[in-house]
């Protein structure tokens, strides 16, 4: 019972998070980058406080791409995160769960650079899936590490326990 109610909750939580991906892929050329170019206007107006604004407009258009990347990376790690600690609640080799992630994450992301082809001003990029399947794999790694530190913990507990 336990176990379901823990499966339910994470693919509830990567539903939510394709649902947010699919929102973000959604919108036109011009809000998509609008929202990269407050973000980028954000952190150069912390960080650069005393510059110019030419400085700081400059700036801003070399960092506009790199926040992009990084939202993509960042919200497909969650992705990998999510997919790899839903499988380990399932009883199947490591290497399984490692593939069947990374093959479930790398379709989103191809469907996601799909989508995005139907969206005005939009475009599917190989290098996105490339960069949405890397985060991906980071996500399965971070999950991976948390996984065997809670299993280390677990089995010294268990060890220590006077039962």
């Amino acid at each position: 019972m336990k176990l379901n109610v823990i499966r339910i909750f994470l693919i509830i939580l990567l539903v939510g998070t394709f649902y947010i991906i699919f929102g973000f892929s959604s919108q036109n050329a011009t809000e998509s980058s609008g929202i990269s170019k407050k973000v980028s206007e954000t952190i150069v107006e912390i960080t650069n406080k005393d510059k110019p604004i030419q400085e700081k407009n400059e700036i801003v258009k070399f960092l506009e791409p790199i926040i992009r990347k990084l939202a993509h990376f960042s919200i497909y790690t969650v992705v990998g995160f999510l997919l790899m600690t839903l499988f380990f609640t399932y009883k199947i080799s490591i290497n399984k769960k490692i593939i069947i992630s990374l093959i479930l994450g790398f379709i989103y992301a191809c469907s996601d650079e799909l989508h995005q082809t139907f969206v005005a001003g939009r475009s599917g990029e190989a290098r996105d899936v490339l960069i949405d399947t890397s985060g991906v794999f980071i996500g399965i790694c971070i999950s991976y590490v948390i996984y065997r530190i809670y299993k280390k913990q677990f089995v010294i507990k268990n060890k220590n326990s006077k039962f």
